[in-house]
């Protein structure tokens, strides 16, 4: 699928209003816009074939499509909302934002698995030759990497330990593999749960040489994918690798979001930073160093954490659906502009 737009040019049109100019008029501005939208020749070039000013070709050009003489449409694919994303962009102050459809059957499901193939598709436009490709866990990123047909050569990361060490051949650890077959690029998987007792387990995991591994290239990633999760049982692995009373404690702290094992509260505050000590995760000042970190999450369920971890600057890019994006256009105040990878917290 390709998703960027398309912009075709109709032909002529003799419209009703197009005849109030004379047939001299209409010939000449009919083959000066052929020239300017089909052929693609610049203003000063027409100007020299028709011994016109450039003036005198832009205000003809201009009268074309006052007039009807010129139709342009943009198209884009169906399941691609063009104005959704826009406006989506512009109100977070991202570089990329798109919008797809939402499964009609699917209204209470988060991460439908076609924003996935549409991220597949993104990261093919934004991942160059030589990149560092970083991919975190989530259901999301999993259908991303399956979904992916074209990648350059680039290394591709692990940016965070599993869900469950146990299904890691259909996870995270697949997905880096996969990732890494398309583009033909070296793969650094990490078998490790996200999740540990303590910190001292953690810490020592983290030193084992395969993990230390990766870890060291996580200040060499270019381009990142994450997935978010809403506090709240089966939409964030984080709540739900956790006991209650953490689960309780975390939940007093107003924790509305999670990403790679970071909380953040409604504002995109990070909350409970303890919590990260225990984790097998790139750090969130890592993640906000990164060029360019693609958000891949959507619907209704999901809507107010995606607000909350925009809020927080760590998301350059965002894939999502018209449930979640529709929400998010109505979200409470005017957020920061995500570009400026501010830290609410001031840290």
């Amino acid at each position: 699928m390709n998703s960027s737009e398309e912009i075709a040019v109709s032909g002529m049109s003799a419209g009703r209003s197009a005849m109030r100019m004379g047939p001299a008029e209409l010939v000449q501005a009919a083959a000066m816009a052929r020239r300017f939208y089909l052929e693609g020749k610049s203003k000063i070039q027409i100007a020299e074939e028709f011994g016109v000013s450039r003036f005198k070709v832009a205000r003809v050009l201009e009268t074309a499509l006052e007039r009807d003489l010129v139709r342009i449409e943009i198209r884009v694919p169906a399941e691609l909302d063009a104005e959704r994303s826009d406006a989506l962009r512009a109100r977070y102050g991202l570089r990329h934002a798109v919008v797809v459809e939402s499964p009609a059957d699917a209204e209470e499901t988060p991460d439908p698995e076609n924003l996935g193939e549409v991220a597949a598709d993104l990261l093919g436009e934004l991942v160059n030759e030589g990149d560092v490709l970083g991919l975190a866990w989530g259901r999301s990123t999993i259908h991303m990497a399956a979904a992916l047909n074209r990648l350059p050569p680039c290394t591709v990361v692990q940016l965070t330990g599993v869900y469950d060490a146990g299904t890691a051949e259909r996870g995270s650890v697949e997905a880096v593999r996969r990732a890494a077959q398309v583009s033909g690029g070296d793969a650094h998987p990490i078998y490790a749960p996200m999740l540990l007792p303590d910190e001292a387990t953690a810490a020592a995991l983290r030193n084992q040489t395969g993990i230390a591994r990766a870890f060291e290239y996580f200040d060499k990633v270019t381009v990142a994918c994450v997935s978010i999760g809403s506090w709240e049982p089966g939409i964030s692995t984080v709540h739900d690798m956790l006991s209650d009373e953490e689960r309780a404690h975390y939940a007093s702290l107003g924790v509305a979001a999670e990403m790679s094992a970071h909380l953040f509260d409604a504002d995109g505050r990070r909350i409970g930073r303890d919590l990260g000590e225990r984790c097998i995760t790139v750090k969130a000042d890592q993640l906000r160093r990164i060029p360019e970190v693609v958000a891949i999450a959507g619907g209704q369920r999901k809507a107010a954490a995606i607000d909350a971890v925009l809020r927080s600057g760590l998301v350059t890019s965002l894939v999502t659906d018209t449930s979640a994006a529709d929400y998010l256009m109505t979200a409470g105040s005017t957020p920061k502009p995500a570009l400026s990878r501010a830290d609410p917290d001031g840290a």
